[in-house]
């Protein structure tokens, strides 16, 4: 298989709470949220959270950064010397470095995430916090009894969450910026490490990790690049949503590439997952799609 325009894409669902929140307002924290056209706000992990997660567990060097610029106005970014040939993060998520008085350099991500939203309507609920055992533990010590419990409040929400990864197969080990390309075998090892990683992704926050592992999960290797389940996979009252899928799977060019692995019982539709779109565990699946990856490596 010898093709300069193969992409590999993967749509995800997962189940956590709480996973990001954005700016805070007095003692309320907001989790992100959007809202559809049905009026409903629905919360959800933005990409970078996503990316930051990856980078962090990827096990390799992380790319080194430096400050460009003067005074106040100095911009973090990537350094000028930092290379694909060293660092799977920029080979993976792209760069731009500037230079005063220089054009930018810039290359573009070849690994791209959409953000992970949840698949239940946000209702309103709230945790309410408070340290009292520290203020106990602090008057007690002190004999100060004016000292008070500081108190917060923190929006919540436990859901399943849809998101999806597309990776420029053809485009991870070269960086046309300095001439770079990568050999075949240093290639596959990259995009293999990274589903090894979004496996048994997880993210830790505000003192609980959450387990951001797919409990189903669709895609393969294309010779489009289109993230071809990105608006198709769809949970509604706990069951995976089969006929938008198929709909998707009705074109050979899609059928023909796709796999889809699950958890069984994670789903009230379980039975039905596993009958109508033959799907196998979510570890059979990513070894399947990892060979996949190296065959196209191997031919290339």
């Amino acid at each position: 298989m010898i093709q300069d325009n193969m992409g590999l894409t993967v749509t995800i669902v997962f189940q956590a709470s709480s996973a990001n929140y954005g700016e805070s307002l007095g003692n309320v924290a907001f989790l992100k949220k959007l809202t559809r056209g049905d009026g409903q706000q629905y919360s959800y992990i933005s990409r970078q959270a996503i990316r930051y997660n990856i980078v962090q567990q990827l096990g390799e060097k992380e790319a080194t950064l430096e400050a460009e610029g003067s005074g106040d106005k100095k911009v973090i970014q990537f350094a000028k010397d930092a290379s694909i040939k060293d660092f799977s993060e920029i080979d993976f998520f792209g760069y731009m470095k500037t230079e005063k008085g220089t054009n930018s350099s810039i290359r573009s991500a070849r690994v791209r995430l959409s953000n992970a939203i949840s698949q239940e309507p946000y209702e309103g609920d709230t945790d309410f916090l408070t340290n009292m055992s520290l203020a106990q533990r602090i008057r007690k010590a002190t004999g100060d009894n004016t000292i008070r419990n500081s108190i917060a409040q923190s929006e919540i929400q436990h859901s399943y969450h849809v998101y999806t990864l597309t990776i420029d197969l053809d485009q991870i080990g070269i960086d046309d910026n300095d001439g770079t390309n990568l050999d075949a075998s240093e290639k596959n090892r990259r995009v293999a490490k990274l589903l090894d990683v979004i496996q048994y992704l997880y993210r830790d926050i505000r003192g609980r990790r959450e387990d951001l592992k797919p409990l189903f999960i669709i895609g393969g290797v294309y010779d489009i690049k289109n993230p071809v389940f990105e608006n198709a996979v769809k949970v509604k009252n706990a069951k995976i949503d089969i006929e938008s899928i198929q709909s998707v799977l009705d074109d050979p060019r899609v059928e023909d590439n796709t796999n889809i692995g699950f958890v069984n019982g994670a789903f009230d539709n379980s039975q039905e997952i596993k009958n109508k779109l033959n799907a196998v565990t979510v570890a059979k699946f990513m070894t399947d799609l990892k060979k996949k990856v190296a065959e196209y490596y191997e031919g290339n």
